[in-house]
């Protein structure tokens, strides 16, 4: 698995790929955050804290995520190396691992420099270093899981198709789902909307960004993205058979 998550990090970084969903990650967050006029601008906010950040990071990676992973597959497949993939001594699950986790790797790196926002906005408070901490660091829990769960499935939807734009497409209609869709849904059936929303990963997420890291909230996103890359080695098993 460490040679595919090598070989993935080198071809992100070897193209301007890794180098470009680092800078707009970091620059569509710097604009909604630091200089549009809105309710996501901590300037105007009036709070030292990192809400803002943690309320727009999950949209900007709906569609920056399945960017990264829809060339995960779909290019092998277009090319006609993906059956030479799998007859390589690994198992089916150790290849989608290690597509999954050089993935998660360069959106980790995206997602470094946002530290410094922390600093910038604990010397912004009255008195100097007022954030609450808790929720900020449970907050970058949830971020990480949930990059995990869209990472995999957009690591999914790449085995769908050949074509890295529809791989794309289904893949941030899945996270909008998953993200954003049961929420909706249980503004609609409002008499189930306890039992609704704990299927989605907008419920879990804030309830980590409150600084409490639940089981069931850290359970929920594993149990997605082992089910999902669980579809994916699924999906390329019949390419080895």
């Amino acid at each position: 698995m460490k040679s595919i998550v090598i070989r993935e990090i080198k071809s992100f970084f070897g193209s301007p790929v890794g180098y470009l969903v680092i800078a707009l990650f970091l620059l569509i967050n710097g604009l909604f955050l630091w200089v549009f006029e809105g309710d996501y601008n901590i300037l105007n906010s009036g709070f030292a804290d990192m809400t803002p950040f943690f309320t727009v990071s999950p949209w900007i990676l709906l569609f920056l995520i399945p960017a990264v992973t829809m060339r995960s597959f779909s290019d092998e497949k277009k090319q006609g190396t993906l059956e030479l993939l799998v007859t390589k001594p690994l198992s089916i699950w150790e290849i989608a691992s290690g597509k999954f986790f050089g993935a998660v790797f360069l959106i980790v790196l995206a997602i470094l420099p946002t530290f410094l926002y922390v600093y910038f906005i604990s010397s912004l408070g009255f008195p100097e270093g007022n954030i609450d901490m808790g929720s900020t660091i449970g907050s970058y829990f949830g971020l990480l899981f949930l990059i995990g769960g869209y990472t995999s499935i957009g690591i999914y939807t790449s085995t769908l198709s050949e074509n890295q734009i529809v791989a794309f497409i289904i893949a941030v209609f899945l996270c909008f789902v998953f993200y954003f869709g049961f929420d909706g849904l249980a503004n609609v059936f409002q008499g189930w909307s306890s039992y609704i929303t704990i299927f989605g990963m907008q419920d879990h997420f804030k309830s980590m960004s409150r600084g409490v890291l639940d089981t069931r909230d850290i359970l929920y996103f594993i149990s997605l993205t082992i089910l999902f890359l669980s579809f994916t080695v699924f999906n390329l098993k019949s390419f080895k058979a």
